[in-house]
């Protein structure tokens, strides 16, 4: 049997909701339970936000090949004017892209077509929308061999994407577990492949905002990208093979251990963060208790990199104040200070180690 893309939903999702997709479902449902947990321990929830979607965008463009590192992406957030290469400049217009997206689909719980336009048109910096001349295929990237032929013309391309909002928002249309919805909607997303570029990195920001829409998370820190960037090979393999094979299964499986392994992952990083900031809050109050504010300790975690400006602006003082408190924090070794061009810039080293150790 061969995959033949159709609107959903699919006509036998019971016959794919096997014993075994359903015992992962619970297992992938318990995680993302305990991270949504986790994750509201947290007090100011722009850390997690910002951090983690930074994180998310570099894994998630890594797999398109737009290689960046730690240390490039949080220069070019410190400094507009730094050197940054284009890598890094298209990982931040994933993070913003994700982050606006958030906060749309938090406010209004559902996910509209002009939504997922707009992500997209964050990413690429264009308006071209959704494809309408023919001519996309999806070749090897080894080989250069096509291996899958998109929908080609522009109204079966624009019915496809009209009928997969319809069964992203209308749950009578189909009564599977979210997370079974949310590989199906994945699968035939990237099936039908509606854009000209960005189609990968609108499809995996999209597996976020579906979750926060159906309040399986409240915050956008569940990123498969890490999980899919550890065998780029296995994920288009997987995507593949469904379209050869019209086999749901095993897709099904893949996506939703993607779901606990990135759901345990990121319930570890967050347990650390917490803990090294109550380390560093209790070293400030200690060790330096006429400066301790929690504006500035929400500063050192928002901000791996942070610089006196941030500073100014979130605890209100001025540049000599800034200055001293970043001093300060050097001198109690919680901070080390660099330099670029005239300016300074100060690391969070602790936390830049826990956020490289699980990007591992």
């Amino acid at each position: 049997m061969s995959y033949v893309l159709t609107s959903l939903p699919l006509a036998n999702i019971e016959q794919w909701e096997t014993r075994t997709v359903l015992k992962k479902t619970a297992e992938a449902h318990r995680y993302l339970a305990e991270l949504k947990g986790v994750a509201a321990s947290i007090p100011n929830e722009a850390i997690l936000i910002n951090t983690l979607s930074l994180q998310e965008a570099k894994d998630s463009s890594e797999i398109e090949n737009i290689i960046t590192t730690h240390d490039e992406l949080y220069k070019a957030n410190l400094f507009e004017d730094a050197v940054a290469n284009p890598a890094a400049k298209e990982v931040q217009d994933y993070a913003f892209a994700l982050k606006e997206g958030f906060q749309t689909v938090r406010r209004q719980k559902l996910i509209r077509l002009t939504d997922i336009l707009q992500v997209q048109k964050n990413l690429e910096k264009n308006s071209a929308g959704l494809r309408k001349l023919p001519g996309t295929d999806l070749k090897n990237a080894r080989t250069g061999e096509i291996i899958y032929t998109p929908p080609q013309h522009a109204g079966t391309i624009a019915a496809l994407m009209d009928n997969l909002i319809d069964y992203i928002n209308d749950d009578e249309l189909c009564d599977a577990d979210p997370l079974v919805k949310m590989a199906v909607i994945h699968h035939q997303f990237e099936s039908i492949h509606p854009f000209y570029d960005g189609n990968g990195r609108t499809g995996r920001i999209l597996n976020i905002l579906y979750l926060v829409a159906k309040d399986l998370l409240n915050l956008p820190v569940l990123y498969l990208s890490r999980f899919m960037i550890r065998d780029k090979t296995a994920y288009y393999t997987q995507l593949q093979q469904l379209r050869q094979t019209g086999n749901w299964e095993p897709w099904l499986v893949y996506m939703l251990n993607g779901v606990i392994d990135t759901a345990v992952n990121t319930i570890s990083l967050i347990t650390e963060i917490k803990v090294l900031m109550q380390n560093y809050k209790h070293r400030i109050r200690d060790d330096l208790p006429k400066i301790y504010r929690q504006e500035l300790l929400n500063n050192l975690f928002n901000h791996p990199y942070t610089k006196i400006e941030f500073v100014m602006n979130d605890l209100g003082v001025s540049r000599i104040t800034a200055t001293k408190y970043l001093d300060e924090l050097v001198k109690l070794e919680l901070l080390h200070k660099e330099k670029i061009g005239r300016s300074n810039y100060y690391i969070n080293q602790p936390l830049c180690s826990l956020l490289m150790q699980h990007a591992q």
